[in-house]
């Protein structure tokens, strides 16, 4: 499960930056499944280290890449608007 939906984070990733804006992305949808992550992490440090740590890291590096990919478009979205006016 975490490889498969792992695989889904560089697309949308790819879309954040190519599309400059925010539509159809959930900033709290990203935090939850980022503390998600978080917290998959922290328990296999704490209770069941193993190799698949890496795989929360990866994927919670990836889902913060998208997290500030949404403040990026949110600036660039703010600043088009401004200049619309």
């Amino acid at each position: 499960m975490l490889f498969c939906f792992g695989i889904a984070w560089p697309f949308s990733i790819y879309r954040s930056y190519k599309s400059r804006t925010n539509n159809g992305k959930s900033l709290w949808f990203l935090y939850v499944v980022f503390l998600g992550y978080v917290s998959g992490t922290l328990h296999k440090i704490i209770y069941n280290y193993d190799l698949v740590i890496i795989l929360y890291i990866l994927n919670g590096l990836m889902v913060l890449a998208d997290i500030l990919l949404y403040y990026r478009n949110k600036r660039l979205n703010k600043r088009s608007a401004v200049s619309d006016q």
